[in-house]
């Protein structure tokens, strides 16, 4: 008859620690529900650009220099833009997606290389948006002091998988 109560007790116990642990898990998922609902607008609003960054994966011609009027032999050289990466630069800096500390989320995360970078990118969860959104501002805001770092951005394919990344989690927490 002890051994029977002892059971029934543990019995009560587990079921008890599994409702609470189920408990805390729906509570989780409310949480991360509510993170992809506050990046969802920001996110939608930059991925309109996929298409292009696309096209210009490994493409120099993201820039070039303007070189009329012979400025070239008089002045210095002057980069020219491409309109659609001036578009983004200017979209994905009125988001909340800009994180002005993006470097913390590389040593934080020990991101040292582009390899890195891009294993970061490709492993990323809802939990590592931050970690998405400093790689996004490494490049838009990089660039707004040193023009070559939109180049490299848009030309190593970092932005582009970052905004695809973005997309695929906030697809995912949609389905759910």
């Amino acid at each position: 008859m002890l051994y029977s109560t002892k059971l029934e007790l543990v019995g009560k116990r587990i079921y008890g620690k599994t409702r609470e642990m189920i408990g805390n898990m729906e509570k989780e998922e409310s949480y991360m529900q509510e993170i992809a609902d506050g990046y969802r607008p920001d996110v939608e609003r930059l991925i309109k650009y996929i298409p292009w960054l696309e096209t210009m994966k490994g493409n120099d011609a993201v820039s070039g220099t303007y070189s009329g009027q012979g400025i070239a032999e008089h002045s210095i050289t002057i980069p020219v833009y491409d309109g659609n990466l001036l578009n983004l630069v200017k979209d994905a800096r009125q988001t909340q997606l800009m994180d002005r500390n993006y470097a913390y989320v590389y040593s934080r995360n020990k991101i040292r290389t582009v390899a890195e970078e891009q294993r970061y990118i490709d492993h990323a969860t809802i939990r590592q948006m931050e970690g998405l959104k400093g790689i996004l501002s490494k490049y838009i805001l990089g660039g707004m002091t040193r023009g070559a770092v939109w180049v490299q951005g848009v030309t190593n394919g970092s932005i582009l998988k970052v905004l695809v990344k973005m997309k695929e989690i906030l697809d995912y927490w949609e389905r759910r």
